[in-house]
C-alpha cells in the first residue's frame, strides 16, 4: 500500500525524537544539596531548602517559558520617530520586563544584603542565581552589575545622597526595584581602563559633573541608572592620565519624564551571544552624574563592582555547565541509536561523567568563593579568608569561563543534529556560554590579576593557599580510597610552591599556567574534603580520584620545557607570524 508511490506523492514522514526534559533544578541537583545539607546551620538549611525547592518549581512553570521569549523577542533599537524626532528607543518585550519583577520578588539582589541568615545570605543568593541563570534569558547579567553596584554603594557607608539608590537596588518591591550597568569599556581599551578612558567630567555650579564621552560596549542598556569611569577635568580643561587620573560616578539613565540623561544610542551591538539583553554603543553628551569616589580613586572604589560581577560570572559559568549535563543525561534515556539508549553505550556515558567531574569541580569552587565572601561582608573573616578570596576570584573566574566553552560545547555533541538546531534551545545556551572567559577579564588579563595578588601579598597570599589546601586534605587522611588523590595533590602543591618563585618575568610568561595549576589544585581539595566525610557517597570518592588524575600542575610542565623563557618568548613570536614579512622585519 503505497510503498510504490513516487516520494513526491506521499505525505512528508516527520522527524520526532522524545524532547529532553528536565524537573526540579534543585530537586535534581545532589551535589548542591548535600553541599547545603552538610554546611548550613540546620534552621537556616531547612528555610532555605524549601525556599529553593519552591522556587524551583517556579523556574520550570513559569520563568523557562518567559526565558523562550526574550530569545524570540531580543531588544530593538528606535532611533527616530515617525516624524524626525529623536527618540533614542530600547524596546524590550514583555518577559524581559517581567524577568525583572521576578528578580525582585525572588529576592535575588536582596537576599544578600538583607541578611537575614548572617554569613549564609550570600550562599543562599548564589544558588539561587545559579538556579536562575540558565532560565533567565539573559537577565542574570543586568543582575550581576546591580549586585556589584550595590556592593559599591555599601563599601562606601551608604553615603545619603545614595542611600536612596541602594534602597532600589536592593528592594523586593517590583515597583521600587532598580537596575543597575556597569559602564567602562571605551573605544581605546576593555579592560585597560587606565589607559583607554577618555570621558571627561567637568564640575557644575551645584556640585554635581556633566559627563562628556563615548562608551564603547555597556552591557544592559535599559539599566535604571549606572556606575561609570571619567576624568576630571580642572578649570583650563586639563585632566590626569593612567589609573589616577580616574574616579567614579552614579548617574541616572534617565530623568523622571523617561528622557535620557543627555545620552545618546548610537547603535545595539550585534553580537554572538546574548542577544536578549540590550548591549548598546553610548554618547555622553553633559550627562548629569554624581562623583562617588574619591577624586582619582575611581579604580579602587569600582574594586568592589568587579568582585562581585566576576563571581556572577563564576556562577553563570557553572549553571550553564549544569543545565547543558542535565539535558544530556535525560536525553541519554530517551534516544535509541543502534539498537540501544544511550545511557547503555559506554563511551557516551564515559563523555558525560568527564563533563560532570569538571562541573563538580567547578561548583564546589563556586560555593568556597561566596562562603569566603559571606564571612567577609558579615565581618567574620579573618586575614587569612581575606587573602584567600582575594586570590580565588580571578582564578575561579579565569578558569571556570574556559571550562563552560568546553563542557558546553562538548554537551552539545550529546544531541547529534538537534544540538545544533536553534529551535531546541542548546545553541542558545553555546553562544551565552562563549561570553564567560571574556567578560570581567580575558583568561591572560585575569591571570596578571593573580600575580598582582601574590605580588601584593608579599607571598601571604600563596602560603594561605597551600595551608588551605593541607588542611581541606586532613579529613581525608583515613580514607584508603582517597590517599592516591590526597598524594597527587600534595605533589602537585609542592611543584606549584617551587614554580611561584621564579622571577617577574617568567612569572608573566606563566601566569596563565600558574593560575590553571592553582584552580586545580584547589578543586582538587575541595573535592578530596567532600568525598572525605562521613555520609559521602562512592560517586564522590570517585569524583575526587578522577579530578585529581588530570595534570593538576600544568606550570610545572611547562618551566620543565623552558616555555617561559626569552628564547621562548621570541619563538612564540616567530612562530605567530611565519610568513608574515611585514610582521618578520619588526621582530
Amino acid at each position: 500500500g503505497g510503498l510504490g508511490m513516487p516520494c513526491a506523492g506521499r505525505e512528508a514522514e516527520r522527524f520526532l525524537h522524545e524532547q529532553p526534559g528536565t524537573g526540579n533544578p534543585y530537586a535534581e541537583d545532589a551535589l548542591l544539596r548535600n553541599y547545603l545539607r552538610r554546611h548550613l546551620p540546620p534552621e537556616v538549611h531547612e528555610e532555605v531548602s524549601q525556599d529553593l525547592e519552591k522556587f524551583g518549581n517556579r523556574l520550570r512553570t513559569e520563568i523557562q517559558p518567559l526565558a523562550w521569549e526574550c530569545v524570540l523577542n531580543p531588544p530593538v533599537f528606535r532611533p527616530y520617530g515617525a516624524w524626525g524626532q529623536r527618540l533614542d528607543h530600547i524596546i524590550t518585550c514583555p518577559a524581559w520586563k517581567r524577568m525583572k519583577e521576578i528578580a525582585a520578588e525572588e529576592g535575588l539582589i536582596a537576599e544578600a544584603y538583607e541578611r537575614r541568615y548572617s554569613n549564609w545570605s550570600r550562599v543562599h543568593q548564589a544558588i539561587k542565581l545559579y538556579l536562575f541563570s540558565s532560565f533567565s534569558g539573559g537577565f542574570n547579567c543586568p543582575l550581576a552589575m546591580t549586585d556589584g553596584a550595590a556592593k559599591v554603594i555599601e563599601s562606601l557607608g551608604i553615603p545619603g545622597s545614595l542611600k536612596n539608590v541602594f534602597d532600589h537596588l536592593t528592594s523586593r518591591d517590583p515597583k521600587k526595584f532598580w537596575t543597575s550597568g556597569q559602564w567602562m569599556t571605551e573605544r581605546k581599551g576593555g579592560s585597560d581602563v587606565a589607559n583607554g578612558t577618555e570621558t571627561l567630567a567637568r564640575k557644575q555650579p551645584d556640585g554635581t559633573y556633566h559627563l562628556y564621552g563615548f562608551k564603547w560596549f555597556t552591557s544592559a542598556a535599559d539599566s535604571d541608572v549606572t556606575l561609570t569611569l571619567a576624568r576630571i577635568a580642572d578649570a583650563h580643561g586639563h585632566v590626569k592620565q593612567g589609573s589616577g587620573g580616574l574616579s567614579l560616578f552614579f548617574l541616572k539613565v534617565q530623568d523622571e519624564d523617561g528622557k535620557l540623561n543627555n545620552i545618546q544610542v548610537q547603535r545595539l551591538k550585534d553580537k554572538l551571544g546574548t542577544r536578549q539583553m540590550a548591549t548598546a554603543e553610548l554618547w555622553l553628551d553633559g550627562a548629569k552624574a554624581e562623583l562617588i569616589s574619591a577624586e582619582g580613586r575611581g579604580v579602587a572604589s569600582i574594586s568592589n563592582m568587579l568582585n562581585i560581577t566576576r563571581i556572577h560570572n563564576v556562577i553563570g559559568a557553572v549553571a550553564s555547565m549544569r543545565r547543558m549535563i542535565s539535558l544530556s543525561r535525560e536525553y541519554a534515556l530517551r534516544r535509541v541509536a543502534f539498537g540501544k539508549l544511550l545511557k547503555d553505550h559506554p563511551l557516551h556515558m564515559q563523555t558525560i561523567a568527564r563533563m560532570e567531574v569538571q562541573t563538580r569541580g567547578a561548583f564546589l569552587l563556586l560555593m568556597e568563593i561566596v562562603r569566603l565572601l559571606g564571612l567577609v561582608e558579615t565581618n567574620l573573616a579573618n586575614e587569612q579568608d581575606q587573602l584567600l578570596l582575594r586570590l580565588l576570584i580571578p582564578v575561579a573566574k579565569l578558569y571556570t569561563g574556559k571550562q563552560a566553552s568546553a563542557v558546553v560545547v562538548e554537551a552539545m555533541e550529546c544531541f547529534g543534529g538537534q544540538g545544533y538546531m536553534e529551535d531546541t534551545g542548546l545553541p542558545v545556551i553555546v553562544r551565552d556560554a562563549l561570553v564567560l572567559s571574556i567578560w570581567e577579564g580575558t583568561t591572560n588579563i585575569l591571570s596578571l590579576d593573580v600575580l598582582r595578588s601574590l605580588a601584593k601579598s608579599q607571598g601571604q597570599g600563596m602560603t594561605v593557599f597551600i595551608s588551605t589546601v593541607q588542611r581541606k586534605m586532613e579529613s581525608a587522611s583515613s580514607t584508603e580510597k582517597l590517599e592516591g588523590a590526597v598524594k597527587l595533590v600534595q605533589e602537585a602543591v609542592r611543584l606549584v610552591q617551587s614554580a611561584g618563585s621564579k622571577g617577574a618575568a617568567t612569572m608573566e610568561m606563566a601566569a596563565r599556567d600558574l593560575s590553571y595549576s592553582l584552580a586545580r589544585i584547589y578543586a582538587g581539595a575541595l573535592l578530596i574534603e567532600h568525598a572525605a566525610q562521613p555520609d559521602s557517597s562512592s560517586m564522590d570518592v570517585s569524583t575526587a580520584q578522577r579530578w585529581c588524575n588530570q595534570e593538576l600542575c600544568p606550570v610545572s610542565t611547562e618551566l620543565k620545557n623552558g616555555s617561559y623563557d626569552a628564547e621562548a618568548a621570541f619563538l612564540d613570536s616567530c612562530l605567530v607570524y611565519d610568513g608574515s614579512p611585514v610582521a618578520h622585519s619588526k621582530l
